[in-house]
């Protein structure tokens, strides 16, 4: 009779996987290295993920639903649309900065070929709050008409990228990136 899983080996599972891949990237990356790095036996991590790719799939899931839970916990929905892109845009920097690793394999994860589209809708779906509101902004004319919300979105992402980079490539100016990358994003967007 085979053993119950445990989450807990998942969970190890997961984060060697991240430090795997932040370290060598996802094809460099072999999984007897992950089930090392994890405490287990490499065919208990074939126990947990069928294959590397389900591995990969089910990481980015789990990075994704990380990121949302970060940008949208005590989302002020009641608050204008500015407030709540500065929530999302300060949250992000703040997740970004506070888990590089995760955010270097989240992009690797993002570009490659084994996603599935299953696992690129499950990594949307926690944002659908998100989308909607700049729907809403695009709606009400609060933003400039002739920009799809599509990349609205992806401008947001770029910035907020760009801006954790600086910011850990230099501290000590972390507010004046965090504010001038927001305000740069607001007045592209809009009218």
């Amino acid at each position: 009779m085979a053993r119950p899983k445990s989450e807990d080996k998942r969970n190890a599972i997961l984060a060697a996987a991240t430090r795997v891949f932040a370290e060598r990237g996802l094809t460099a990356a072999p999984t007897s290295e992950i089930s090392r790095q994890a405490g287990v036996a490499e065919g208990t991590l074939f126990t947990y993920f069928k294959t590397k790719d389900e591995l990969i799939n089910a990481l980015y899931r789990e990075i994704k639903l990380e990121l949302a839970d970060a940008m949208m916990s005590d989302f002020p929905r009641k608050k204008n649309v500015r407030t709540r892109l500065r929530h999302v845009w300060d949250r992000y920097l703040k997740w970004g900065i506070a888990n590089a690793k995760e955010r270097k394999v989240l992009a690797q994860l993002t570009v490659s070929e084994v996603l599935t589209n299953e696992s690129r809708d499950a990594g949307s779906a926690p944002f659908v709050e998100f989308q909607t509101m700049i729907g809403d902004a695009l709606e009400q004319r609060l933003f400039r008409n002739d920009l799809p919300a599509e990349l609205i979105s992806k401008s947001l992402t770029a910035l907020v990228e760009a801006t954790i980079d600086l910011t850990a490539s230099n501290p000590s100016r972390a507010k004046h990136y965090r504010d001038s990358g927001f305000q740069m994003f607001w007045s592209g967007v809009t009218k």
